[in-house]
């Protein structure tokens, strides 16, 4: 699996998202993990590694923060199924978003790790 390719593309699985945080551990990979759930899903539990949470419900107030930034390094977005990240990335890239990359299956679909505040 070659993280530079995943990093490339638009969409990566859960397994796929494992990778790249392990490969970012080591120095290997450099993106941003974005969750676009509630605050009180997050509170449930979240992904290890998450660097922002940016609630669909306020996605007016954040969305030219996170266009910005995947002109900088790329952004994995992820959600409870993916079909949020699915919304927030189209209307991003409509709007010039640069490395936008979809968590297919969000929480739902993960295996490892989930860590509960």
């Amino acid at each position: 699996m070659q993280i530079e390719t995943l990093l490339e593309g638009d969409a990566v699985n859960s397994m796929e998202l494992e990778a790249l945080l392990e490969a970012r551990k080591k120095g290997e990979a450099d993106f941003m993990l974005v969750d676009v759930r509630e605050v009180f899903e997050y509170e449930q539990g979240h992904l290890p590694g998450v660097d922002l949470l940016r609630p669909t419900s306020t996605f007016s107030d954040w969305a030219a923060e996170l266009i910005e930034m995947s002109r900088r390094k790329p952004v994995v977005l992820t959600c409870r199924t993916g079909n949020r990240t699915g919304q927030v990335q189209r209307i991003l890239v409509q709007n010039g978003a640069e490395k936008l990359i979809d968590h297919r299956g969000g929480i739902m679909a993960w295996q490892g790790e989930v860590v509960r505040d």
